[in-house]
């Protein structure tokens, strides 16, 4: 398919992991971190993503109103249109 992956670096990956699991999972959305995942998707943009996929239900709480250069794919809306499609036909 000529698709190639761009992942956030380490240290990236770790603020990623932290905000999920120490603040979204439990219902808290901070400014701060919000300001953290919009550097980190900039970065991956700047690195040549062409769009960015939201992999976990909570990350779309955070950034997903938000607006970038290239498409966000929620992937839990993504799963949730094709479900209902699927239930439909």
């Amino acid at each position: 398919y000529g698709i190639d992956v761009v992942i956030p670096n380490e240290a990236d990956r770790k603020i990623v992991h932290s905000i999920i699991y120490e603040e979204l999972c439990l219902g808290v959305i901070n400014p701060d971190s919000q300001q953290k995942y919009i550097a980190i998707v900039e970065r991956l943009i700047a690195e040549g993503a062409q769009g960015i996929i939201l992999g976990c239900t909570e990350i779309c709480m955070l950034i997903g109103e938000l607006k970038f250069s290239v498409p966000l794919f929620d992937t839990t809306a993504i799963h949730a249109k094709e479900a209902v499609s699927f239930a439909l036909t």
